[in-house]
């Protein structure tokens, strides 16, 4: 079988598969050093920046350096749709611009993560089917203008603002990733395609590549459990219930649902140049380790890329 090619694409993993960023207490007994030098072992080139990160740069580029790491993305919550939020929001955007500007490494990412937080009920201890936010027109035109301004700050200083659709907000649902990109300009707001997250909504990711590829510039590949997400127990569970009870794996785990040979053709189809980062919020001390599912998700792309 030829391997998908996907040639100008680098392989990374987010530090979420040791440590939780939303639920800290997971693998809150997992150092930084751990974390990025299993991401190292386990055969990938880069890493997002998780919590327990050096918040110095000269720190943090001497730990990667030693480990031959880049990063591949930093990450902003915005909170346009909350009053009096939105000159807040702007200053922690240009701060991480500022961060990444000082961030070296054998590969340059200029993306950063974005999602809106205004509104999120994921950190609650809340159903996620039962209390799930639905923007209102105002919320709309509030997330919509905000991301195009810092969309077009990130352009000015030659980065790129990429939208991250997530369980638990008002751009959770293939709908409504449709709708930020139709009210979104295209020049400033790109779109980070997160498989998992928008699996369990309901979405399909490839109908999603087809419609966006042209806005599709940062990928993570996660996976879903739909064993965990169609338990009965947890019809009305809350995200860190979910994340707790296992829902979120990593490509090649075949307790998994998300057709990944699909997602990656029809990336390599749509020419697709970037970051592919594997990623898999989970309880480290759950079913098996992290360093298992990072060989384990590295494994999958060398044989499904060849490399």
């Amino acid at each position: 079988m030829t391997p998908i090619r996907l040639a100008e694409t680098h392989l990374g993993i987010t530090p979420t598969c040791w440590t939780n960023d939303d639920f800290p207490l997971l693998g809150d007994d997992i150092p930084f050093e751990q974390c990025v030098s299993e991401i190292r072992l386990a055969g990938f080139e880069g890493c997002s920046i998780g919590h327990k990160f050096p918040t110095d740069a000269d720190a943090l580029n001497a730990a990667l350096a030693l480990r031959e790491l880049s990063v591949t993305e930093p990450w902003v919550s915005t909170f346009f749709t909350v009053p009096g939020m939105r000159r807040r929001t702007i200053a922690a955007f240009e701060e991480r611009m500022d961060f990444l500007d000082a961030i070296k490494g054998p590969v340059k990412t200029r993306s950063i993560g974005v999602a809106e937080f205004g509104n999120s009920i994921h950190l609650m201890p809340i159903s996620l089917s039962d209390s799930k936010p639905v923007f209102t027109e105002d919320h709309w035109k509030a997330l919509t203008q905000g991301l195009d301004e810092i969309g077009r700050l990130a352009k000015e200083r030659d980065f790129q603002l990429v939208y991250h659709p997530h369980m638990g907000t008002g751009v959770q649902t293939q709908a409504e990733v449709d709708t930020l990109m139709r009210r979104t300009n295209a020049q400033y707001v790109h779109l980070l395609l997160d498989t998992g997250h928008l699996y369990w909504a309901g979405g399909d990711p490839v109908a999603v590549i087809n419609a966006h590829a042209d806005r599709i510039r940062h990928v993570h590949l996660k996976n879903i459990r739909t064993a965990v997400r169609d338990r009965p127990g947890l019809a009305s569970a809350s995200f860190e219930e979910f994340v707790r009870a296992g829902i979120f794996t990593v490509p090649g785990d075949r307790t998994g649902a998300v057709p990944f040979p699909a997602v990656l053709t029809a990336l390599d189809s749509k020419q697709y140049k970037g970051w592919l980062v594997v990623e898999a919020e989970q309880d480290p001390h759950g079913r098996r380790p992290p360093l298992h599912y990072a060989k384990l998700a590295r494994e999958y792309l060398r044989k499904e890329l060849g490399r």
